[in-house]
């Protein structure tokens, strides 16, 4: 019999009685919970204590913005649920983009609050295996391979594929070549708790026939040869490319989806079968359905969740990570010591777009070590990376370019702000200053800007006069 899990919770509100009504129901749950009055009794605390952080938005003196960065400086792997009673897009933007792992609008649904705190505490158990499994990758090379990162864009697909994981439900897995959709497909199988094996297949570039009978398998002169359902009985089938199935295997899948039964090419009998179905795409399939290339309700059935696995541009903060977890990977399988990266071979590694996304960062880095001279990773880098990063140095740096010290500040804080894709929060932690430092940092320069341009009109009245 399985035991739901419980959380040691802190609970940060500064309205005693809502407090007091939501202590109370998450205690009757199994949980220990520690309230605080608001938030700057709550960040005296030792934050990486707790296994969930409950906070109000907004508070006098300390709110719900500096618990969660607070939180977020203590442990990246704690969950923060935030509730206010003014929910807007804007209040949701910004605590996602600072790292809350969700918020409820006030009046708070306790029963809505219980679950999302079970769905929390499935998220931190998947965020601490991927950080568990990253950390041993030197040690353990042969083990399967594990989503890496920690951006939000990365938290959300973990927040996503933790909800989904343990359900039956089909799932449809979004993103461009190279970003690592069947690692997200495999952590589904592998947290689902189903028994059978896990079989893949790409629909790219096979004959529909064949695809068709590798799939069902065939049932011909009373010789019947099984497909990939039947090796992924009790288990999970993943079709890569699914835009690229004809209508024939549409029907057998969109039968497998509605009646969990196939039929066998040369049979007309229907066979039972238990799989559960996730497909991935780099297309839009609902532009492919308006064009008639793929069935509308084959689409719905496929789409009960979608998961949206970000592109490199979008989550660069992850680079670094990435970086150290595929040069302690293939160091190990190579039988070698983890080599050091020289700072600007690192920066090169940060400045490069990798249309090829993440499967492009890992190929360059092992290319870089099969062919490292020495301990230092340094010009054994692919040549378009190394290209790229020349390039960008030729259009920063022009000769007799002697920028002031402002100058060279202001263009460091833009390449980091690039980097975080606009966001402030993560660009001030980048910089190692708070967001208020960096908000002083554009409010000085704004004053200074608008000082010279005043200089400026005036100079121009004088000439006029």
């Amino acid at each position: 019999m399985n035991r739901t899990p419980t959380a040691r919770i802190l609970l940060v509100d500064d309205d005693e009685d809502s407090r007091s009504m939501m202590a109370r129901a998450l205690r009757g749950a199994g949980h220990h919970v520690v309230e605080a009055a608001d938030g700057a009794e709550a960040i005296k605390f030792d934050l990486s204590a707790f296994d969930i952080v409950l906070t109000d938005l907004q508070m006098p003196q300390v709110g719900g913005q500096e618990v969660l960065a607070a939180v977020r400086r203590a442990s990246a792997q704690t969950p923060v649920i935030a509730f206010t009673a003014y929910a807007n897009a804007e209040n949701a933007l910004d605590l996602m983009s600072g790292g809350a792992y969700d918020y409820v609008p006030r009046p708070v649904d306790l029963t809505r609050l219980k679950l999302l705190v079970l769905r929390a505490l499935e998220w931190r158990s998947l965020v601490r295996e991927n950080s568990s499994l990253r950390e041993n990758a030197a040690r353990a090379p042969a083990r399967e391979a594990s989503l890496v990162g920690t951006s939000p864009a990365m938290l959300e697909v973990y927040k996503i594929v933790a909800q989904v994981a343990p359900t039956t439900a089909s799932v449809l897995i979004v993103g461009e070549s190279g970003t690592g959709k069947e690692l997200v497909a495999r952590t589904i199988h592998r947290r689902s708790g189903r028994t059978g094996a896990f079989v893949s297949v790409s629909a790219s570039g096979l004959p529909e026939g064949t695809l068709l009978s590798e799939l069902v398998g065939t049932d011909a002169d009373g010789v019947v040869r099984k497909g990939l359902l039947d090796q992924a009985a009790g288990g999970t089938l993943y079709i890569d490319e699914i835009d690229a199935v004809g209508p024939k295997v549409q029907a057998q899948l969109l039968r497998l989806l509605e009646e969990r039964a196939v039929v066998r090419e040369g049979s007309e009998t229907p066979v039972p079968v238990d799989v559960r179905l996730v497909a991935a795409t780099g297309r839009d399939l609902h532009e492919e359905s308006a064009a008639g290339r793929f069935r509308s309700d084959l689409l719905f059935r496929l789409q009960v969740v979608t998961v949206t696995v970000p592109p490199l541009t979008a989550r660069r903060e992850d680079i670094p990570v990435l970086v150290d977890h595929f040069l302690n990977h293939y160091a190990a399988m190579l039988g070698r010591p983890t080599p050091a990266i020289a700072p600007e071979a690192r920066r090169a590694l940060l400045d490069y777009d990798w249309p090829g996304n993440v499967r492009e960062l890992a190929q360059a880095i092992e290319r870089s070590l099969v062919l490292a001279r020495g301990a230092v990773l340094k010009d054994d880098l692919p040549a378009a990376v190394r290209q790229h990063r020349a390039d960008a140095n030729a259009a920063t740096w022009s000769e007799g370019d002697w920028p002031t010290l402002a100058t060279v500040e202001r263009r460091y804080i833009d390449r980091v702000l690039q980097h975080t894709g606009g966001n402030k929060t993560r660009a001030a932690e980048v910089l190692g200053i708070d967001r208020r430092t960096l908000s002083r940092l554009f409010a000085r320069e704004r004053a200074a800007a608008k000082a010279s341009a005043l200089l400026t009109d005036t100079a121009s009245a004088d000439d006029l006069s």
